[in-house]
């Protein structure tokens, strides 16, 4: 479909973002547009050598109430909204004196900037831009008339398109597509603003706006496109990295990558070495130095780890990177690298090396899964231990309690079910996504039969609902127990481990990744 004014004439400029701005202005220009502009982007249009027009001019009103009105006026908009196809709507706008306004270029007062430098409410309001998203709004309304502009990225391909009459429907099309999802996300970025200033954590519409950051090699199968998206509302997360090395990331890696990250954000200052395999670890060490805990992690399953990722919280030495040169892995994350072990592990083409910059970040608010149309919401499960209630007769030693620490920290990122045998910050054996908990620590016991379980930690990810478990782990030597405890049988499982003479400590907060 052509558009359906041929000849442009009139173009209104206003602009927040100025990059490039006098560059667009000249060339529009020069493609014969009179341009009208407002306040600063004027005043640097103008010294820049270009005619431009205030648009107090236009509107024979002058800006009022520190510019919250300068833009909102009927010959603005009615310049806007008229369609150039229906006699009535030029005839109209011919008896106003309103003259047409062909292209407009708009970007939007820095909310989100703001938001970012924890700016006071009051300025918050006045960051709050209105004349800007409605001359958007009403330009990509009548979008097969109005050509909308609001990216600075596009404005060599309008030109491009004004000067060869390639700005067709389609094209104006996707523009407009553009300015709605711009003021789209300004509107949900402020709504997500004042749901915090009302404390409305699940409010009636939850607006989360998702801008795209990176597209992805595949989904979760090869068969599947994907992308990674950010929420604009975060100003930091966990998944903020500088890839130095490797082929392009895919949707299991980015998946893996959180699980792996956020495990090892549990830790601290520790230094600890977390391994995963499907987003499920596989081998967690903490240790005195990153070299002792990388090797402790490989150690803990090293058949595992093939395939899988590495993320630690250390900056990871050459020796270090010697190491995991010698194994097949997918990505190794870490919050900083030596030269010489950046060296080591370019070597391998493929193998993805991530530097995290955020690796404390705890901002995001919110666990989203989307289930075809409909979407679960939650908090994100940042609670640990209520308090290590002891519930036996037997009493853990201080060994005993860092090794429950550590192994709820670990089983918290293994599937439902899950179970975790620790042993002086190491993991022996880790076992979850099964039907039945038994299944899972007879599963981790049955695949780990070359280590010792005695004197080892157990800790599970929620109760037991049965006695079996303590059975299971008396016969393989575990020498104590941490769960959250809540079972309606809780004291059979007491009952047992008093028989036994094993240690149990209840959490009191369940940790399942379903």
């Amino acid at each position: 479909m052509e558009r359906c004014v041929s000849k442009m004439r009139r173009a209104l400029i206003s602009v927040t973002d100025k990059s490039g701005i006098v560059e667009f202005a000249k060339g529009l220009s020069d493609l014969g547009f009179e341009l009208v502009s407002t306040g600063n982007t004027h005043k640097k249009i103008v010294e820049a050598g270009l005619e431009c027009k205030l648009i107090d001019e236009i509107t024979g009103f002058p800006e009022i109430l520190d510019g919250r009105v300068k833009t909102l006026h009927p010959v603005v908009h009615g310049g806007l909204l008229f369609r150039r196809d229906l006699e009535e709507h030029v005839a109209t706008v011919e008896k106003m004196n309103i003259k047409p306004i062909d292209l407009v270029c708009v970007n939007l007062y820095e909310f989100e900037k703001a938001l970012r430098s924890n700016k006071p409410m009051e300025d918050m309001i006045e960051n709050i831009d209105i004349g800007g998203p409605s001359m958007i709004r009403s330009a990509a309304k009548n979008f097969k008339d109005v050509l909308i502009v609001t990216d600075p990225k596009d404005y060599a391909k309008v030109l491009e398109a004004i000067a060869n009459k390639t700005d067709d429907f389609d094209f104006r099309k996707h523009l407009a597509f553009k300015a709605y999802s711009l003021t789209g996300s300004y509107d949900a970025m402020i709504s997500r603003y004042f749901a915090g200033l009302c404390q409305e954590d699940f409010p009636e519409i939850l607006n989360i706006s998702l801008k795209k950051t990176e597209h992805l090699r595949y989904g979760e199968n090869s068969q599947q496109q994907a992308s990674k998206y950010e929420d604009a509302y975060v100003a930091q997360t966990l998944l903020d990295y500088e890839q130095l090395n490797g082929k392009e990331i895919s949707f299991n890696n980015v998946n893996d990558l959180y699980g792996a990250v956020a495990l090892v954000r549990e830790f601290g200052d520790q230094i600890v070495t977390a391994a995963i395999k499907h987003s499920t670890p596989c081998g967690v060490a903490t240790a005195n130095t990153g070299y002792e805990s990388y090797i402790k992690a490989y150690e803990a399953d090293p058949q595992s780890i093939f395939g899988g990722i590495i993320a630690v919280n250390y900056k990871i030495d050459k020796a270090t990177a010697l190491e995991m040169k010698k194994t097949f892995l997918e990505i190794v994350a870490a919050p900083d690298f030596d030269e010489d072990a950046l060296e080591v592990l370019r070597k391998k083409k493929n193998l993805r090396v991530l530097k995290l910059n955020n690796l404390e970040a705890r901002e995001a608010k919110y666990d989203i899964k989307y289930l075809e149309g409909q979407v679960l919401v939650q908090e994100l499960n940042t609670k640990m231990i209520d308090e290590m209630k002891v519930v036996t007769e037997t009493k853990p030693s201080q060994a005993q309690i860092d090794d429950m620490t550590f192994g709820m920290k670990v089983v918290k990122y293994v599937k439902s079910n899950a179970i975790c045998i620790v042993k002086n910050g190491v993991t022996l054996a880790i076992g979850g996504g099964q039907t039945s908990r038994v299944w899972a620590l007879e599963n981790a016991i049955h695949n780990n039969q070359d280590k010792d379980f005695n004197g080892a930690v157990l800790a599970s990810d929620a109760f037991f609902p049965f006695n079996d478990c303590v059975a299971v782990a008396a016969d393989a030597g575990i020498s104590a127990i941490v769960q959250p405890g809540g079972s309606v049988r809780d004291q059979d499982s007491i009952d047992l481990c008093n028989e036994k003479n094993i240690p149990m400590v209840f959490t009191g907060y369940r940790q399942f990744r379903h």
